[in-house]
C-alpha cells in the first residue's frame, strides 16, 4: 500500500524538505520541541505535555526541573490559537503545583492570562486560565497582582459564561480574591451580586456552594448587605433553607443570613416579612449541629446592636438558645451560650433566661471540655451582672460548687468569668455566707498567682467582695493568700493594682490581717503608690488608712499620730518613731531580744491568759471543770483548781491527782505554736481603768472627765514637775530599772511612776479610749507628746441657745495638770517645744 502511494503522490521540489514524523519515549525531548517555529510541532508538543503533567504531581516538578514553564510561558501569547490554546491547557494544570506557582508568580503570568479573558477567545482558554488563576490566587501577592492588573472585571463577566467549569474556576478565584478587603470593597462597585445571586440557581452544587460562600464573605461589609437586600437576596438565601433539596448548602445560605441580620435594617426587613420567623423555625427544627452553630453564630453577632436584641426578643428567641444547650454538641453549646452572653444586654432577655436558661447552664460548668465551661460562665457572669434574681437562680441551680472549682480551670477566661460570678452573687449576705462555706478564700490564691492580668483582677475583686467577713479574712490569712495579693500592688497593670488595693483595704479590716499585711511590705509599696501622680488612686489612699488603722502601733510609730476614732487596744505598743520603709518588729519578735540600751518599748496589755481566746480550728485547753464533767460550773484561778482543801479524805485526793493527770496529757497534745503569744498582763494598768471609771465617769461634763483624768494620769506618773525643774526629774532612771528588772526592753505602762511626756500622754489616751472621751495622740520631738481634746465651750454672757463649734485644745499632763490650752496658744506652744 506504501508503494501505491508514493506512484500517487508527486515528487517534492528538491528545496523543500518531507515531513517526519517522530516518536519520542523522552519528556525531556518533547520539551525542547517547545522551542520549535513549527506550529503543529509546538501544538503537539504543549498536548504531550498536558497528558503528561495531569498524571501526577512528580510529572509536575518533572517538568519544571526542564524548563517547561518558561518555554510555555513563550506560548500563551502565541498567535496560533490552538497554540496559546494548548500552552494555557498545560498552565491550568500545573499551577496546582507550589514550586510552579512561584514561577509563574516570578514570571508574572497573571497580566497575560487575564488578557486572555476577553469574549472572542476560545471557551477552553477561559477554562484553563481561570483554573490557573484560581490555583495561583490561594497567594495573597497574587491575589494583589491580579487586583491592581484589573482582573476582577473580566472575572465578574465570565460568571455569565454558558460553560460551567468556566463559571465554576471564575466564582473559586472571586471568592479568593474577596479574602481581600481591596477586593471585597471593589467588587460591589462591579456589581457582582446580581450575577452571584444568579447562580443560586445553577444545577451544580459546587457553583452554588462557592456564590454561597462568596456572598459570605462580602455581606460582611455593610454596603453590600444593603445591595443584597435590594436585589432580593434574602428571599433567594430563604427559598434555599426551605428546600431540602439543597440541604447540603445550608450550612453556608444561614451564612449569609446571619451576615445580614447584623444590620438593623435589613433585621426589620426580615422580620416585616416573616423571613425571620421562618428562619428561627428553621433552626429550632434542624438536627444539623453545623446549622444550629452558625444559627447561633448568627444571633450572638447580631445581638451587638439594642435595636437587634430588641428584635430577637420580640421574636422570642431565648427560647430558641436555651433549646440549643441541650443539643449533644459542644461546639453548639458554646455558640448558644455566646449568643446568650450577647442577648443579655437585653433587661426582658435577661430576665426571660434568669427564669428557664440558668440551669442549663449550671450544668455545663461540669462539662469536659475546657471551652464548652468558658463559654457558660461567660454567660452566667453576664446573667448576674446587676441581677439579685439571677444570682440567686445560680444559687438554686447548686451552681456555687462547680463554680468555685472553675477557679482553678486551665482557661484564663474561665476563671476570670466564674470570679465575677461569685463577686455578682457576694451581693447579697445569704449567698456570700454560702459561698465562703465552700473555702473559697482558699481557693483563690492561686488565681492571685496567675500570670494573667485579667484572673489576677477578677481574683483581687473577689477578696474585695468575701473580705469583709472575718471567717474570710480568716481562711484567706491561714491560706498564705495575703503574700501574692500584696505582691499585686506591684503590678503595672492599671485595674490590677486598683483591685488589689481594693482588696488590701477590705482584709485591712481586723487587727491580726493588717498586721500581717504590714509584715509583707504592703504599707511600704502602698506609699510608693500614693507618692506617685500615674499610680496613685482612691482605694490605695484609703487601703494605707485602713492599714494603719488596724495596726496602730505601726501607725504611730510611722506617723506619730493616733487620732480620737484611733482606739489603743490591748496588745499596742510604742516602739518610738520609725523611718518609711523600715518594717515594725512584732511585740513577740522584741520579747525575744535580749535586754538593749534601746529606748524601752512601752506597751498595753489587760489581758490575762485565761481572756485570751484560743486560735480559730485548734484544740482547746481543758478546766478542771470539764475534766470533772461540769460544763455550768464557773471557771475558778487555777489555784483554785487544782488546790485540795484539808479535811478531804484519799479518795478525793486520788480523784484530783487523776484530773492533774488528765490535763497534763491533754496540754501535752497540744502543739506550743498554736497557743496566741501575749505579754504579761498589766495588772496596775487595770487598777487605773477601774479606778479612772470610778472617780471620772460620773462626771457629767467632757470638761470636768478630761480635766480630772489629767489630774489623775500625772498622779500616777510622779505628779505635777515645776518647768524650771523639768531636768531634774530623772524619769530615764526610772525606765532602765524597771527594764533591768524586767530582763527586757518591754515595759507595761503600769510600772512607769516616774513619767514623761510621752509617757504621760499615751496613759492618758488609753484610759480615755476606754472611758469613752474623744481624744487623739500626737508625738513630738525630743520625747515630746500630748493629748488633743475638743471641746465645747460655754455660750457667752447673756445669751442663751446659741451652739457654738468645738475648740480644740491640749491636756498638760506636766506642769499644770487638768489645764486646757487651745491649739496654737503660746501655751500650747511652750507646752509642745519649750
Amino acid at each position: 500500500m506504501g508503494k501505491k502511494v508514493k506512484k500517487e503522490v508527486e515528487p517534492p521540489p528538491k528545496d523543500v524538505f518531507e515531513p517526519l514524523l517522530i516518536e519520542s519515549k523522552e519528556v525531556a525531548t518533547v520539551v525542547l520541541m517547545l522551542d520549535s517555529p513549527e506550529e503543529e510541532v509546538l501544538a503537539k508538543a504543549c498536548d504531550a505535555i498536558y497528558k503528561f503533567a495531569s498524571k501526577g504531581d512528580e510529572n509536575k516538578v518533572t517538568l519544571l526541573g526542564l524548563g517547561a514553564v518558561e518555554r510555555l510561558y513563550k506560548l500563551i501569547s502565541h498567535e496560533d490559537p490552538i497554540v496559546r490554546r494548548n500552552a494555557i491547557m498545560v498552565f491550568g494544570i500545573m499551577a496546582s503545583n507550589h514550586d510552579v506557582k512561584k514561577l509563574l508568580r516570578e514570571l508574572n503570568v497573571t497580566s497575560s492570562l487575564l488578557s486572555h479573558l476577553v469574549p472572542e477567545e476560545d471557551v477552553v482558554i477561559h477554562e484553563f486560565a481561570t483554573l490557573c488563576l484560581a490555583h495561583m490566587a490561594v497567594e495573597y501577592t497574587t491575589k494583589v497582582q491580579i487586583f491592581e492588573q484589573g482582573g476582577l472585571e473580566p472575572l465578574i463577566s465570565l460568571l455569565g459564561s454558558p460553560d460551567p467549569d468556566v463559571t465554576k474556576n471564575s466564582v473559586e478565584c472571586i471568592y479568593l480574591l474577596v479574602q481581600d478587603f481591596q477586593s471585597r470593597a471593589a467588587v460591589c462597585e462591579l456589581n457582582v451580586i446580581p450575577p452571584l445571586l444568579e447562580l443560586l440557581k445553577s444545577e451544580y452544587p459546587v457553583i452554588q456552594l462557592l456564590a454561597l460562600k462568596t456572598l459570605e464573605v462580602i455581606s460582611k461589609d455593610r454596603e453590600t448587605r444593603i445591595i443584597l437586600g435590594e436585589n432580593q437576596g434574602l428571599d433567594h438565601l430563604l427559598q434555599i433553607l426551605e428546600t431540602n433539596e439543597f440541604s447540603d448548602l445550608h450550612v453556608e445560605a444561614l451564612a449569609v443570613l446571619g451576615n445580614c441580620l447584623e444590620d438593623v435594617h435589613t433585621m426589620q426587613l426580615i422580620q416585616q416579612t416573616g423571613g425571620l420567623k421562618k428562619l428561627l423555625s428553621f433552626v429550632g427544627v434542624s438536627t444539623v449541629p453545623d446549622i444550629q452553630k452558625n444559627a447561633a453564630k448568627a444571633i450572638a453577632r447580631a445581638a451587638c446592636d439594642s435595636e437587634n436584641r430588641k428584635i430577637l426578643n420580640e421574636e422570642d428567641i431565648e427560647n430558641c438558645l436555651i433549646n440549643l444547650l441541650e443539643v449533644d454538641d459542644d461546639g453548639v453549646k458554646v455558640a448558644a451560650s455566646q449568643a446568650i452572653s450577647a442577648m443579655c444586654e437585653n433587661v426582658a432577655s435577661k430576665r426571660a433566661f434568669g427564669l428557664q436558661g440558668i440551669p442549663q447552664l449550671v450544668q455545663l460548668l461540669s462539662s469536659d471540655d475546657e471551652e464548652v465551661k468558658e463559654a457558660a460562665v461567660i454567660a452566667l457572669a453576664n446573667l448576674t451582672t446587676a441581677s439579685h434574681s439571677n444570682a440567686s437562680a445560680v444559687a438554686e441551680a447548686e451552681g456555687i460548687k462547680p463554680l468555685v472549682k472553675i477557679l482553678n480551670a486551665e482557661r484564663h477566661g474561665a476563671i476570670a468569668n466564674a470570679a465575677t460570678v461569685l463577686i455578682n452573687m457576694a451581693m447579697q449576705e445569704p449567698l456570700r455566707l454560702s459561698i465562703q462555706s465552700h473555702g473559697v478564700m482558699s481557693v483563690l490564691t492561686e488565681p492571685l498567682r496567675s500570670a494573667s492580668s485579667q484572673v489576677q483582677s477578677r481574683a483581687a475583686l473577689t477578696v474585695a467582695a468575701f473580705g469583709c467577713d472575718a471567717n474570710a479574712r480568716s481562711e484567706l490569712r491561714n491560706a498564705g493568700g495575703l503574700e501574692p495579693l500584696v505582691e499585686l500592688l506591684h503590678s503595672k497593670d492599671k485595674e490590677v493594682r486598683r483591685n488589689a488595693c481594693w482588696a488590701v483595704m477590705v482584709c485591712a479590716s481586723d487587727e491580726l490581717t493588717a498586721v500581717e499585711l504590714c509584715r509583707l511590705g504592703a504599707i511600704d509599696i502602698l506609699e510608693e503608690i500614693n507618692q506617685s501622680t500615674g499610680r496613685r488612686n482612691n482605694f490605695s489612699e484609703a487601703a494605707l488608712e485602713r492599714l494603719l488603722d488596724n495596726n496602730l502601733s505601726q501607725k504611730y510609730s510611722q506617723t506619730g499620730y493616733l487620732s480620737s476614732s484611733n482606739v489603743i487596744t490591748d496588745g499596742f505598743y510604742d516602739y518610738g518613731k520609725i523611718k518609711p520603709g523600715v518594717k515594725l518588729p512584732s511585740l513577740e519578735e522584741l520579747s525575744m531580744q535580749e535586754l538593749t540600751d534601746r529606748r524601752a518599748i512601752i506597751y498595753i496589755n489587760t489581758k490575762t491568759q485565761e481572756d485570751v481566746p484560743a486560735i480559730e480550728e485548734k484544740p482547746q485547753h481543758v478546766s478542771y471543770e470539764q475534766a470533772t464533767s461540769s460544763p455550768l460550773t464557773s471557771r475558778k484561778s487555777s489555784r483554785e483548781k487544782l488546790s485540795v482543801r484539808k479535811g478531804k479524805g484519799k479518795k478525793e485526793e486520788e480523784k484530783m491527782k487523776e484530773v492533774i493527770e488528765i490535763i497534763s496529757e491533754i496540754q501535752e497534745e497540744i502543739n506550743l505554736e498554736d497557743a496566741q503569744w501575749q505579754p504579761p498582763p498589766d495588772f496596775m494598768l487595770m487598777n487605773y481603768i477601774n479606778d479612772a471609771s470610778k472617780t471620772i465617769l460620773p462626771l457629767t461634763t467632757t470638761r470636768e472627765q478630761v480635766v480630772a483624768l489629767a489630774r489623775f494620769v500625772a498622779d500616777q506618773m510622779g505628779g505635777a514637775i515645776e518647768r524650771d525643774k523639768l531636768h531634774n526629774f530623772s524619769w530615764e532612771l526610772h525606765i532602765s530599772e524597771i527594764e533591768f528588772e524586767l530582763k527586757s526592753n518591754l515595759v507595761p505602762i503600769g510600772k512607769v511612776k516616774k513619767g514623761t511626756f510621752y509617757h504621760r500622754a499615751l496613759l492618758f489616751k488609753v484610759i480615755a479610749d476606754r472611758l469613752g472621751i474623744g481624744c487623739s495622740l500626737v508625738r513630738g520631738e525630743y520625747n515630746r507628746a500630748w493629748n488633743e481634746v475638743k471641746l465645747v465651750d460655754d455660750s457667752p454672757q447673756g445669751v442663751t441657745g446659741l451652739l457654738l463649734p468645738p475648740q480644740e485644745y491640749i491636756v498638760d499632763l506636766m506642769f499644770v495638770p487638768g489645764f486646757l490650752m487651745k491649739q496654737e496658744s503660746v501655751e500650747a506652744d511652750q507646752y509642745k517645744y519649750i
